[in-house]
C-alpha cells in the first residue's frame, strides 16, 4: 500500500479561468524520494498546499488525497491535525516568512512540541535543543534564544527543517528548500535532508525547479506544466529519455557545469578599460545589541581592485556576506566607499550618485535580482522603460520616447503590446526583460547585474543569459555580473573575481578557473554545484559551517577556519595576491596545491 496516493487532484481559485492544478495523480511509497519539478506557475506549490490542507481561503480542491487509508482532502482540521506534523510535515521555501519575527526560535518550536504533545512539558525544551543540534545548527542552546532575523538564511532553513521533523513524520514535503541559498549552503541542506531521511526512514516529496537538485536526491520525478502532470518516471529515465517536449527543454537548459561552453570573443588585453577600482574599502556601521550611541564599523569590502574592459564580462562570485553587492553599490555610488579609487572611462569618481555627472550615471546601469521589487507597481511598462530617457534625453517628445520603448522591448524579446501592462501582469522572465530594457534604453557602457537570474527557472534563465550575450556582441557592452551560481558564471563570463568576507580570493580567466582553480575556496564553490545527472555520484559538502561574522573576522587568511589545507601560517598572516600561470590567488599555498578539476 502506498504511503500517499493522489488521484485526479484539481485546485481552483475564484475568478481564474485556468485551474492551478488540473487532474494530477501520483503515489509515494514508504521511504521513497520523489521530485516534483516545474517552472514558476506550474502548480508545484499549490499541489503541496492541497496535500497539507493549507490552501488559502477561497481556493477549492477536488479529487482524492489518501494518506494510507485516510482521506485528507476536505477533512476537518481535527483530522488534519492528527497527521500534521506527526505523520506529514512541510518545509517552506522562505523561512523568513514562515517563522514568526516576534517570537524567539526556541519558543516557536516549543509551541509545536506542546501543541501536538510530542514530549512532556518537562522535556520539551530538551527535545527542541536536541533537534536543533541534529539539523546542524551551531550552539543550539544559545540559538534557541535568537530571533529569526538574527540567523543567516542557511540557519533559518535548518530551523524550519527542525520544526518539520519534531514529529518524526513519515512524509516530509520540502518546497524549494534551497532556492534562496548559496550553493555551498544548498549542498549542506541537501546532505542534511538525505541523512535525516535515512535515519528516520521518511519519504520525501522534494519540490524544485533545479534539476541538479533532483538528479542527486530523487528516485522518481514528476513534471508539472501549467497545472498538469506531463511526465513521470524514474530520475534516470526522465533525464536520459524525456518524452515530453517541455521536459526535454528543461533538461537541456540544466546542462551540466562541465558541458557549458566558455564564452568566446573575449576582448583583447589592451582593450579600453571602462571601469576600474583600486584599493577599495567599503564599511557599514551597526549598533551592537544593548548599545545606545556606539556604532561598530563592519568592513564589507577590503582592499579590492579590478579592471573591466570594453565588451568583457567580469563575474563577481562568492557566498552571501562576501561583499559582492556592497562592492557593486559602491561602484554605482549607492553607498559611499571609505577609501580607494573608482574610475569610469578614465574619470575618477567621488561621492554619492547624486553628485556624479549625468554622463557617468548614464554609462553605469543596474539590473536588480528581484524585478518585482525594482519595478514601480503603479506605472505601466512603457513608462517604466521610458523613465531614463526623461533624465538623459530631455529633448525627446512623448511619442519619440514611446517609439524608443517599442524598439528596446523588441530587442529584449518582448512584444510592444506589453508596454500597456503593469508589472504584476508579467511573468518572472518578462519582468526581468523589462528591467533589462529599462537599463539598456540609456545606452550604457557598463551593465551591473546583481543576481539578475538567481530567481528564474532554468529555461528562462538561459533565455536571459542569451539576451545579455547578444546585447554584448551587438554594442560592446561590458557586464559586471554578480552571482553565486558557478554554472551561470561559466556560461557567461570571460573573467571571474572570487570574493570571501570582503577580500579577493582569486581572479582568473574563466577557462583557467574552471580547469584549475588556485584557491581552495574557489574549488569548494565549483564542487558544490549540483550536477543534473542522476548517474554522477553525489559529493559530500566540502565546506562546513557558514561565513564567519564580519564583526569578528578571523586573523590571518579569513578563509582558514573552513579550509582543508590550512597551515599555521594561514592563521597568522594575511596572504598577499600571488600570480601563478596568469591567475592571481590570495593563498599562501596557491603555487603548491593541485586543485585541478576532473574533466572526465
Amino acid at each position: 500500500m502506498s504511503l500517499l496516493s493522489v488521484q485526479n487532484l484539481v485546485v481552483r481559485y475564484p475568478g481564474s479561468e485556468q485551474h492551478a492544478v488540473s487532474g494530477v495523480s501520483f503515489d509515494i511509497a514508504h521511504g521513497e524520494t520523489v521530485g516534483l519539478i516545474g517552472e514558476s506557475g506550474s502548480g508545484k506549490t499549490q499541489t503541496a498546499l492541497a496535500l497539507m490542507g493549507l490552501l488559502p481561503p477561497g481556493a477549492s480542491a477536488s479529487g482524492s488525497v489518501l494518506f494510507e487509508d485516510t482521506e485528507l482532502l476536505g477533512a476537518p482540521a481535527a483530522v488534519l491535525n492528527q497527521y500534521r506534523p506527526c505523520r506529514m510535515a512541510m518545509v517552506f521555501q522562505d523561512p523568513l516568512q514562515a517563522l514568526n519575527p516576534y517570537v524567539r526560535i526556541g519558543d516557536q518550536l516549543l509551541r509545536v512540541v506542546l501543541t501536538h504533545r510530542l514530549a512532556p512539558r518537562s522535556g520539551a525544551a530538551a527535545r527542541v535543543q536536541e533537534m536543533l543540534g541534529q539539523v546542524g545548527l551551531p550552539d543550539p542552546g544559545r540559538q534557541m534564544h535568537a530571533w529569526p532575523h538574527q540567523l543567516s538564511g542557511g540557519m533559518r532553513q535548518r530551523v524550519m527543517i527542525a520544526a518539520a521533523l519534531l514529529g518524526e513524520p513519515d512524509l516530509l514535503i520540502a518546497d524549494e528548500p534551497t532556492t534562496a541559498l548559496d550553493v555551498t549552503v544548498q549542498m549542506q541542506i541537501l546532505a542534511l535532508l538525505r541523512n535525516l531521511r535515512q535515519r528516520l526512514r521518511s519519504a520525501l516529496l522534494l519540490i524544485t525547479h533545479d534539476l541538479g537538485v533532483v538528479a542527486g536526491n530523487c528516485e522518481r520525478m514528476l513534471v508539472l506544466e501549467q497545472g498538469q502532470l506531463i511526465e513521470a518516471g524514474t530520475a534516470h529515465d526522465v533525464f536520459r529519455h524525456p518524452r515530453h517536449e517541455r521536459t526535454r527543454a528543461m533538461v537541456e537548459a540544466a546542462m551540466p557545469l562541465h558541458d557549458i561552453a566558455v564564452p568566446v570573443d573575449a576582448p583583447a588585453r589592451d582593450a579600453e578599460t571602462v571601469l576600474s577600482a583600486a584599493g577599495l574599502f567599503v564599511s557599514h556601521y551597526e549598533k551592537p545589541r544593548g548599545a545606545v550611541w556606539r556604532r561598530d564599523e563592519v568592513q564589507a569590502v577590503r582592499d579590492v581592485g579590478f579592471e573591466l574592459r570594453r565588451g568583457e564580462t567580469l563575474a563577481l562570485v562568492g557566498e552571501s556576506g562576501s561583499g559582492k553587492t556592497s562592492l557593486a553599490r559602491a561602484l554605482l555610488g549607492l553607498v559611499p566607499h571609505k577609501s580607494g579609487e573608482i574610475c569610469v572611462l578614465g574619470t575618477r569618481l567621488h561621492g554619492a550618485l547624486s553628485g556624479r555627472p549625468l554622463s557617468v550615471r548614464r554609462d553605469l546601469q543596474l539590473v536588480f535580482q528581484d524585478p518585482a521589487a525594482s519595478l514601480n507597481p503603479a506605472m505601466r511598462v512603457r513608462d517604466i522603460v521610458a523613465e531614463p530617457l526623461q533624465v538623459h534625453e530631455r529633448t525627446l517628445g512623448r511619442d519619440a520616447r514611446y517609439d524608443a520603448v517599442a524598439r528596446i522591448l523588441e530587442r529584449v524579446g518582448l512584444a510592444a503590446e506589453l508596454g500597456a501592462r503593469f508589472p504584476h501582469e508579467l511573468s518572472g522572465g518578462q519582468a526581468q526583460r523589462v528591467a533589462i530594457a529599462r537599463a539598456l534604453i540609456a545606452s550604457p557602457r557598463v551593465l551591473v547585474c546583481d543576481e539578475a537570474v538567481a530567481a528564474l527557472d532554468g529555461s528562462t534563465r538561459r533565455e536571459i543569459l542569451d539576451l545579455l550575450q547578444r546585447e554584448q556582441q551587438r554594442s560592446g557592452l561590458s557586464l559586471l555580473f554578480i552571482s553565486h551560481d558557478l554554472g551561470v558564471v561559466k556560461q557567461l563570463s570571460h573573467r571571474v573575481l572570487v570574493m570571501y568576507m570582503g577580500r579577493v580570493c582569486e581572479v582568473a580567466d574563466s577557462a583557467a578557473l574552471f580547469t584549475r582553480p588556485r584557491h581552495p575556496y574557489t574549488r569548494a564553490l565549483i564542487d558544490s554545484v549540483p550536477q543534473p545527472d542522476p548517474d554522477v555520484p553525489v559529493k559530500q559538502p566540502e565546506l562546513r559551517g557558514e561565513v564567519t561574522s564580519l564583526r569578528r573576522p578571523p586573523s590571518g587568511c579569513v578563509f582558514h577556519p573552513r579550509c582543508h589545507f590550512v597551515i599555521d601560517r594561514c592563521r597568522v598572516d594575511v596572504p598577499a595576491p600571488l600570480l601563478t600561470d596568469g591567475t592571481v590567488a590570495a593563498c599562501h599555498r596557491a603555487a603548491e596545491l593541485d586543485l585541478q578539476l576532473d574533466q572526465a
